[in-house]
């Protein structure tokens, strides 16, 4: 089943427009790949990496899971936001939120908390289910142009 709709311009030429779907998944994945690129940075220009590897270890975690964390949110950012292996990215990233999860857990509810709630983990988590069941979306890196 075609993704796209094929409408008629204005000589007749047959042009492919993405479908709201599409154009949703689109929506979807470069607000998380944003979210994710947003979260390395921060990493290292606002919590320095050896204070993401200090908290890492105040939070239960090896000080070492930083580092593979720091590149799991910004190549998996810059992935999502290009559009390449989107199903895969989203999917490979529910392992790291479900670490940041663990850490807001006992935070209660809101992010809004001291220390941080769960809810805002949870929701990425459901958001990067979405993306990897919804797929690319438009204008996705290797998708092939037709018509």
């Amino acid at each position: 089943m075609s993704m796209k709709q094929e409408t008629t311009g204005r000589l007749g030429a047959i042009t492919s427009v993405p479908r709201s779907a599409e154009l949703a998944a689109l929506v979807l994945r470069l607000g998380l790949g944003a979210v994710f690129l947003a979260h390395a940075a921060a990493k290292v220009f606002v919590f320095t990496l050896p204070g993401t590897v200090a908290f890492f270890t105040s939070s239960g975690f090896p000080g070492w899971t930083a580092y593979p964390v720091f590149l799991a949110e910004l190549l998996g950012g810059a992935a999502l936001v290009a559009g390449f292996k989107t199903r895969l990215v989203a999917l490979a990233l529910l392992p790291v939120m479900a670490g940041a999860l663990l850490v807001h857990l006992p935070s209660g509810w809101m992010f809004t908390s001291p220390g941080g709630g769960w809810e805002y983990v949870a929701f990425l988590m459901v958001t990067l289910l979405a993306q990897a069941l919804l797929g690319d979306g438009a204008f996705a890196a290797g998708q092939r142009q037709r018509g």
